[in-house]
């Protein structure tokens, strides 16, 4: 990557630097001979991310005032979170 390479955000990283695969890894991962599958995958490999929630928030378009934005942005990490709780407890929920 040169220098004029402006539009790049993220420096380019050496693929030759890959973490080493640990026998965790192997541990987890699913064993095949060709398309027959000898052990199939566990652990974090076939469960990845959060369970399903019971309640799933659901994704809206809102506006709401600069100062209110930035306010609940100023609070860090978490502030959407919050602002679901201060809805809530306006709510009597």
């Amino acid at each position: 990557m040169t220098a004029k390479d402006s539009f790049t955000k993220q420096p380019w990283i050496d693929p030759d630097d890959a973490p080493e695969l640990d026998a965790s890894f192997f541990r987890h991962a699913e064993v095949r001979v060709g398309d027959h599958v000898i052990r199939p995958a566990s652990g974090t490999l076939t469960r990845p991310g959060r369970p399903p929630s019971a309640d799933p928030k659901q994704q809206v378009t809102l506006r709401l005032d600069r100062a209110v934005l930035d306010a609940f942005r100023a609070t860090g990490p978490g502030w959407q979170s919050r602002i679901n709780a201060e809805l809530r407890k306006a709510l009597g929920l």
